[in-house]
């Protein structure tokens, strides 16, 4: 079986995958969602979802520092990871290994190729089409805001970082209907508060960096007219 991942990469599969690792989170709660039970036999330290396979499942190390000798001792026939999670090194060692099937993804419709796609490679394309079509029904009933507003997404303190275009972030606060006060910059700029320049909503997340009150206070000093809210991360 030969098929292409998110970067176009050829990856062939003898037959559907019975032993698979997974080395990001979200990923890992779709392959349960999916049933995937018995399939799935490793995941990260960062896979915290759904919490009985945290506790259950093997780990074989972070996102970004992988235990290649682990992740060989599992066996894998299947690796699925992702190109900004995961570093190109330990995908180019994983391959040795296993076939790896790696995620590029920047936009809800990514997103939805990607659940199609990994449905497809381990078996369940109808599971993954009902998923999607659930996905889609909350998008199409969600309430947006009414008028344009824009906002600043800070993922980082010290210095204060914020997620501006080509990151999913950017698409998720255009699916609610807000501009991203920083749609002119790439990834992850730093901010440079400006008295005379400042964004509607300032969202502080819950990771990377976990905002508090505390940094509230501060943040709300260099932007006063902002309005600051916690958002979770996760979600987003």
């Amino acid at each position: 079986m030969l098929l292409k991942d998110q970067l176009g990469r050829e990856i062939n599969l003898k037959t559907t995958p019975k032993r698979i690792i997974s080395l990001v989170p979200s990923q890992t709660e779709f392959l349960f969602d999916l049933n995937l039970n018995e399939e799935v036999v490793g995941i990260t330290k960062f896979c915290i979802y759904p919490e009985k396979w945290f506790k259950s499942k093997n780990r074989i190390g972070g996102t970004k520092d992988i235990d290649l000798p682990k992740v060989s001792a599992l066996k894998p026939d299947l690796i699925i990871g992702n190109k900004e999670e995961n570093t190109r090194l330990d995908i180019i060692a994983l391959e040795e290994i296993a076939p790896v099937w790696i995620s590029d993804i920047y936009t809800l419709k990514d997103s939805y190729e990607m659940m199609t796609a990994v449905g497809q490679v381990v078996g369940c394309e109808q599971k993954a089409s009902e998923i999607i079509d659930g996905i889609k029904s909350d998008f199409e009933n969600f309430i947006k805001f009414d008028k344009v507003k824009t906002a600043m997404y800070l993922i980082w303190n010290e210095p204060l970082m914020a997620a501006a275009k080509n990151t999913f972030i950017d698409a998720m606060l255009a699916e609610f209907g807000l501009r991203n006060f920083y749609e002119n910059q790439e990834r992850y700029p730093i901010c440079i508060p400006d008295v005379a320049n400042f964004p509607d909503y300032i969202f502080l997340s819950s990771e990377p960096f976990p905002f508090k009150e505390k940094h509230k206070i501060r943040i709300q000093k260099l932007y006063p007219k902002s309005k600051i809210i916690f958002v979770d991360g996760e979600i987003f």
